[in-house]
């Protein structure tokens, strides 16, 4: 039984993704308000995406900018690919848990209060020349 997982554990490490990405876990905006922020980027040039990024009014847009960087400098340090030669391959938000709270209401009564959260990847490539 143990060899088996040893087995599946080593082909998962094998088949990781080659690419440089990065990943940010729990954050407190609704996928579906990121998910505006990064159908704009998806597939842009970094120095680009930097750019719209920079200059777009969206609450999201400050932790997506955040990971991109992040995503960057995974790129330039682990992998050696310089800045100018990445793309936004690939970009997605998923609906992380939701936080429930109550809000009390007149009456007595209390409503429902979901605070949701969100998990985003970016995965960068290289222009193919």
């Amino acid at each position: 039984m143990a060899t088996r997982s040893k087995v599946k554990t080593a082909q998962r490490r094998e088949n990781a993704e080659k690419r440089p990405h990065a990943t940010a876990r729990y954050i407190r905006i609704s996928s579906r308000k990121v998910k505006i922020v990064i159908d704009l980027i998806r597939g842009k040039k970094v120095n680009e995406a930097l750019a719209i990024l920079e200059f777009t009014p969206k609450a999201a847009t400050e932790p997506v900018l955040k990971l991109l960087n992040s995503a960057i400098a995974n790129a330039e340090n682990n992998m050696d690919i310089p800045r100018d030669q990445l793309y936004v391959a690939e970009i997605f938000a998923n609906q992380g848990p939701t936080l429930k709270r109550f809000r009390p209401r007149a009456q007595g009564r209390a409503t429902h209060i979901r605070k949701r959260t969100s998990h985003i990847t970016i995965i960068l490539d290289q222009i193919e020349k």
